[in-house]
């Protein structure tokens, strides 16, 4: 009899003291930014069977519940009000419970990329101002994504929301935090910024398994990817591991900056392998969200002219709804540095984008000047451009025009700002000429621009 009691004691004990626990996700914490007025998720693992009661101080009335099935994970859907805070949620399962608090409610903004992504104050932002001095805002929140590799999806990441001050701004993305700033200066609304980045890596690995499946064509650019020793470069592991655990969390729009870690070997494909990721995370987030990118930077260490062709497959991806992009070639002080260190412009660009695009502020003017048609006429070539205001040229002499005729030989060309806002082009080596090409180079610094202060984008007419 003793001995049946003492087992059946065994057995109760070790039975409540095995009881799985409830567990939110790393994202899901203390000073957490979650998307204004939408349906957000949220999500954890717990005891089967069981149910989870989620409370929030917005909306006390009104319990959610969500079922635990066997395999011990849940989810549920709240509905979020307007941006404002500070909230707490509270997780009940049983005798346990969870409570999360200063939750603000607010603008989520998925930052990602490669090292130009990555660059933060402590790199030597030369463009900074004031920036530390003034930096301390509870508004503006950091969540970034320890950096880790897999080659399944996670279900978890490392990390945790800081506030923005002196000490977690100087180590999140550079370029992340001022468009933060930006557009929590602009909408007065919290800001929270996801970081997931790391330098080196090639869009490969950011790109979900599935999303390259789909692209038979792409699959040989997902296999021959060249090894390196500083970052993880095979196919889809940085997603799996840093973008996968995220993906139930509601996002306002995604930055991405990246793409020279593939100019070597996929500078003509780059637009597809894009546009592969853009749909394969839209379709991870259940959202067709919008997905604004940086066109990477002139430098002079590429071989051939290979990142203008890359740059030409980046401005290819405008044509996906709900994409765009801007140009960083006038913000480069020195052509031998891949990482130019003028961040805080890159992202005040990538904000007024999404302010005019996505917040409707239509009184700003975020697109640089582009190329629009051009008509040979004997020995010249007349261009023009969709432009605010008339171009203008930083430089007596405008540079960086190339001629070229049936001979498909480019030479340096003249050029002329004529009363139309149209732009003449001769050159005494082409007398015939058929094809124009602008910044087409790797390390060409554009000296065009139009009222808005914005170069024109680098260009070609010839498809050779």
């Amino acid at each position: 009899m003793r001995t049946l009691f003492l087992l059946f004691l065994f057995i109760t004990t070790f039975g409540a003291s095995a009881q799985i626990p409830l567990r939110l996700p790393s994202i899901l914490s203390d000073h957490a930014v979650l998307q204004q007025k939408a349906d957000v998720k949220v999500w954890g693992w717990g005891p089967g069977s069981s149910k989870v009661a989620v409370v929030c101080s917005w909306n006390k009335s009104d319990t959610v519940f969500a079922k635990i099935g066997p395999d011990c994970d849940w989810e549920a859907k709240l509905q979020t009000p307007a941006a404002g805070g500070t909230h707490s949620i509270q997780f009940i399962c049983e005798k346990q419970k969870i409570i999360i608090e200063d939750i603000v409610l607010g603008e989520v903004w998925l930052c990602s990329g490669q090292s130009n992504m990555e660059f933060n104050m402590k790199w030597g932002v030369t463009d900074a101002r004031d920036a530390l001095k003034t930096c301390r805002n509870n508004q503006i929140r950091f969540f970034q994504i320890g950096q880790s590799y897999d080659k399944f999806p996670q279900t978890r990441c490392e990390g945790k929301w800081e506030l923005c001050d002196e000490n977690s701004m100087q180590q999140f993305s550079a370029v992340g935090y001022f468009f933060g700033r930006r557009v929590n200066d602009r909408l007065n609304v919290p800001v929270g910024l996801i970081g997931a980045y790391w330098g080196g890596t090639c869009i490969q690995s950011w790109i979900p398994s599935e999303a390259l499946d789909q692209k038979p064509e792409l699959k040989k650019f997902n296999e021959n990817i060249e090894p390196w020793t500083g970052a993880p470069k095979g196919a889809k592991l940085l997603y799996n591991s840093m973008i996968y655990p995220v993906t139930p969390f509601r996002i306002a729009g995604a930055l991405w900056y990246q793409g020279e870690a593939n100019v070597s070997n996929e500078s003509g494909v780059y637009s597809k392998l894009l546009e592969a990721m853009i749909g394969g995370w839209r379709d991870a987030f259940q959202y067709n969200f919008p997905f604004c990118y940086v066109q990477i930077a002139p430098w002079n260490g590429y071989d051939a002219i290979k990142s203008a062709f890359l740059r030409e497959q980046q401005e290819m991806v405008l044509k996906v709804p709900g994409t765009g992009m801007i140009t960083v070639s006038d913000l480069v002080d020195d052509v031998s540095n891949i990482h130019p260190r003028q961040k805080r412009a890159v992202g005040e660009r990538l904000a007024n984008l999404v302010l005019k695009e996505q917040y409707k502020m239509n009184e700003i003017r975020p697109y640089s000047p582009r190329f629009e048609h051009f008509e040979p006429t004997g020995n010249k070539v007349y261009i023009w451009f969709t432009t605010i205001g008339k171009l203008t040229s930083n430089n007596h002499k405008i540079r960086d025009f190339q001629l070229a005729g049936a001979d498909k030989k480019f030479y340096q060309a003249g050029a002329t700002i004529l009363n139309d806002g149209s732009i003449e082009l001769s050159s005494d080596s082409v007398p015939n000429p058929m094809a124009v090409r602008y910044c087409f180079t790797n390390e060409a610094l554009p000296d065009l621009f139009d009222s808005t202060g914005l170069p024109v984008f680098p260009f070609r007419t010839d498809s050779w």
